[in-house]
């Protein structure tokens, strides 16, 4: 069975392709020549990751899958959310990011936060969601070198050490996007023999 992950990071295909049986053929869009730019208008990480899969699907005919990912901070009202890439504009730069959210949170208590990441699965008409979560709390200032986005000041529950202190394997083992993934492979194991 082939399918689309609706990415051009070839690091995230890879990482879903150690994962599955040979059984499964996966492809980013680089690999297929997809290069359309997807507008990502949804107001909610369900409605991009649909946006993105519906795009693809539409355009080549392949099954594929999108996720989409965002930060969510209970004290401003569950912001960044679906707009974490581009929360201080559409530059997308991650320092400014990180400097909008630490501007905002100064002198708050309240720092909770969850990254959530929700993964849209196509195949044959049938749409299917994944969501994975990882609570944590916003620190004060930037720590660690790894990762990317807001790792630098997010630590996950049960944890001392922001994202971006763990090297990016040990961050895979229980991510968002990692418990996100697991649920979608979990599925298409169980009905593989359904689905192809």
């Amino acid at each position: 069975m082939t399918l689309v992950f609706a990415s051009h990071n070839q690091n995230k295909v890879n990482e879903i392709k150690s994962l599955l049986p040979h059984t499964f053929e996966i492809l980013s869009l680089t690999d297929i020549g997809f290069s359309d730019e997807i507008e990502e208008t949804g107001r909610t990480l369900d409605e991009n990751s649909k946006i993105k899969a519906q795009a693809v699907f539409d355009k080549t005919g392949y099954f594929c899958f999108a996720d989409d990912t965002g930060l969510e901070i209970e004290a401003l009202n569950f912001e960044p959310g679906v707009f974490s890439a581009r929360y201080a504009g559409n530059q997308k730069n991650d320092s400014d990011n990180i400097e909008k959210v630490l501007s905002k949170l100064y002198g708050m208590a309240n720092r909770n936060a969850c990254f959530r990441t929700v993964i849209t699965l196509l195949i044959e008409q049938e749409e299917y969601t994944f969501e994975g979560r990882v609570d944590g709390k916003i620190i004060t200032e930037k720590r660690g070198e790894f990762g990317f986005g807001y790792d630098p000041i997010f630590i996950p529950e049960n944890e001392y050490r922001t994202f971006a202190e763990m090297p990016m394997e040990e961050k895979n083992l229980y991510s968002h996007r990692a418990r996100a993934f697991q649920k979608m492979i979990e599925f298409l194991l169980k009905n593989q023999f359904k689905l192809s």
